[in-house]
């Protein structure tokens, strides 16, 4: 699995063959498919590994009965940022080949796996928040949908917003409304005050965008 998240990396998933990796690692076609039976179920394997790894770390924040669901909340996107954050050379290095048509597949992929992962881990969050009195919503399952629809429709834009930088094309302040429309939606979303969420701010913003 390392071996092929390289190889997605830096050539991309389509130009990827299974004798790529069994000569990277001097291994046989045997023992390949002694775990996986195609191409396809390795992606898969890479696909939930990359998912586990992204929510492991939340794991003591979102059983800590101390922390409200809105921290909760902040957390899991303030975590994924400094996760990102941490790895910004490489996530740099990879991203054309990441959003080219050669990877459509895996980004597709990492696409459903997190909304399969994340809305279980945020319904309960968005649960407690209604219990708290704070949410106002109807239903914290569908709620939690949601969100991650949002989550990824900004994700989307924040990578046309990058290379529009890199570009010089889009303006930092872009940049600065388009993060605040996203945590004005989130707020609206779970029906709570307008400036409850904090975000990410300029600082975190400025690591990416400049």
């Amino acid at each position: 699995m390392d071996a092929a998240l390289r190889r997605i990396q830096t050539k991309g998933y389509e130009q990827m063959s299974v004798q790529d990796l069994l000569d990277d690692l001097d291994a046989s076609k045997g023992a390949f498919y002694h775990y996986f039976d195609s191409k396809r179920s390795l992606l898969l394997a890479v696909v939930d590994r990359m998912s586990d790894a992204a929510l492991a770390p939340l794991a003591s924040v979102l059983e800590d009965p101390s922390v409200t669901a809105l921290q909760k909340l902040e957390a899991v996107f303030a975590g994924a940022a400094a996760r990102s954050a941490e790895q910004r050379d490489l996530f740099l290095a990879v991203l054309e080949t990441w959003t080219s048509d050669d990877n459509a597949i895996v980004r597709e992929k990492v696409r459903r796996a997190t909304a399969l992962r994340l809305q279980p881990v945020l319904a309960p969050i968005v649960r407690e928040g209604v219990e708290e009195g704070l949410f106002t919503v109807n239903s914290p399952e569908e709620t939690a949908g949601v969100i991650v629809s949002l989550v990824h429709g900004f994700q989307e834009r924040a990578i046309d917003l990058f290379f529009g930088r890199r570009a010089g094309t889009i303006p930092f302040e872009a940049v600065l409304r388009a993060n605040a429309a996203n945590i004005a939606a989130m707020e609206r979303i779970l029906g709570i005050p307008q400036g409850s969420m904090k975000g990410l701010d300029e600082s975190a913003l400025r690591v990416w965008f400049g």
